[in-house]
């Protein structure tokens, strides 16, 4: 059986459940953008304190990244991760449940923000480490790019779905259900996933050759053991981590805008009505849905042609630069239907870059994928932080659009940092030193 053509797809198998999974737990941070208004009516809350629920969310997401990578290097990816589902699934079911007239209220949303925040961190450093384990390197930027599609599909579904379980019900349904697809995930995950190909079930010797032929370092130890993890600081303290996350940070500034302000942007600051924002808020997830995986099945083959330099660095350097650009020409436009289009581009430019982050922390990390990419995402997170804390602050001193502005001043920072990625780079053990 040739190299190039394994007897099996048991691999993607994988790829498309973590996808699932990625698009869920977007459903599930993403709903309360959608009901922020009826959330905000009921506990009566300023934009900033409704900021600071935003915040609280993202921040314990961000300050969890890099713990949440080590864990799914220690434990193993998809025992992580089917924990992390469970986790944020009650607590998203627990949001609702938050009495509006008590004092403290405003305090318990934000715990369990927070906590939801801490569940949701898993996530996307486990499917680093899964992608790291489970496919070649020649891959990861397609297997990448149909994760973070989930995020797309995911952010997608949130309007027009918690939109229509609002105008049937009331707010507190919708996170219910969102509660009960998350379980419905988990279910999927522990039938099909296992954290390396060797403790797969149904998986042909061929496809099993061709993984661990293309895994590099992060290959699967003997009897499917994960490989030991490389000393934290080693990673911490690399020079190339550090620019990937200085880059993701400014990523995750404007992603977040999507997350977080944009349904209310539309229809608070726009004027479009719930219905119709609904269906314009949907707009970025798709372009976010189809620009993920285009980036990476196009960055998977420039890498045949120019190399990793040309197809990682170059496509997420001139993506970013794009989406900088559509995102100052937003400011613009006076329609607001002609901006939300404009504003979905840009999104779409953005998440173009998404597989090269990832794919690029894969192969730097090896066996500690999980941590690089965690320390990676904590950047972005934090970045969204910032978004979500500083938008209302930034459009009360200068009006929305000096927050569009900073936000493409932001994202050109993020494009000029890809010039100084080394896509050759590799965290390797260090040598242990014999007794003579």
């Amino acid at each position: 059986m040739s190299a190039n053509k394994p007897n099996g797809r048991r691999r993607w198998v994988v790829i498309f459940c973590t996808f699932v999974v990625a698009a869920v737990s977007f459903l599930d941070r993403n709903n309360i953008s959608v009901a922020a208004s009826s959330l905000q009516r009921e506990f009566s809350l300023s934009d900033v304190q409704l900021g600071a629920v935003f915040s609280a969310f993202i921040l314990g997401y961000a300050l969890s990244q890099p713990l949440a990578g080590r864990i799914a290097d220690r434990i193993g990816a998809a025992r992580a991760i089917g924990m992390a589902i469970l986790w944020w699934s009650v607590f998203t079911a627990l949001l609702p449940a938050v009495p509006s007239g008590i004092a403290g209220a405003l305090g318990l949303l934000l715990a369990v923000r927070f906590a939801l925040g801490i569940g949701e961190a898993i996530i996307f450093p486990a499917s680093n480490r899964l992608v790291a384990s489970w496919i070649p390197s020649q891959e990861r930027g397609l297997a990448n790019g149909l994760i973070f599609a989930g995020v797309g599909v995911g952010g997608a579904v949130a309007p027009p779905l918690i939109t229509a379980i609002m105008q049937g019900h009331s707010w507190h349904w919708a996170f219910w259900v969102c509660a009960l697809i998350g379980l419905a995930a988990w279910v999927l995950w522990a039938a099909l996933v296992r954290s390396t190909p060797a403790l797969a079930r149904h998986i042909t010797a061929e496809e099993l050759a061709y993984i661990n032929a293309g895994a590099g370092d992060a290959g699967v130890a003997p009897q499917g053991r994960t490989p030991r993890p490389l000393d934290w600081r080693q990673v911490v303290f690399d020079g190339q981590v550090a620019v990937l996350t200085l880059s993701y940070f400014c990523y995750g500034y404007v992603a977040y805008i999507f997350f977080t302000w944009f349904f209310k942007y539309l229809s608070d600051v726009r004027g479009l009505n719930l219905k119709t924002s609904a269906l314009y808020a949907t707009l970025p997830f798709v372009a976010m849905a189809v620009a993920s995986a285009a980036g990476g099945w196009v960055s998977d083959r420039l890498v045949r042609r120019v190399g990793k330099r040309g197809a990682r660095c170059g496509v997420a350097g001139l993506s970013l630069l794009t989406a900088s650009l559509f995102v100052w020409s937003a400011t613009r436009v006076a329609d607001a239907r002609l901006a939300a289009l404009v504003l979905a581009g840009g999104a779409g430019a953005l998440y173009f870059a998404q597989s090269a982050f990832w794919a690029i922390s894969a192969d730097i990390g090896g066996a500690s994928a999980g941590l690089v990419s965690g320390i990676m995402n904590m950047g972005c997170q934090i970045g969204g932080v910032c978004t979500a804390a500083l938008t209302p602050v930034i459009a009360h001193a200068a009006g929305w659009t000096g927050s569009f502005m900073v936000a493409s001043a932001v994202c050109l920072v993020g494009a000029v940092a890809w010039a100084f990625v080394d896509p050759f780079h590799a965290l390797l053990p260090r040598p242990v030193a014999v007794a003579a």
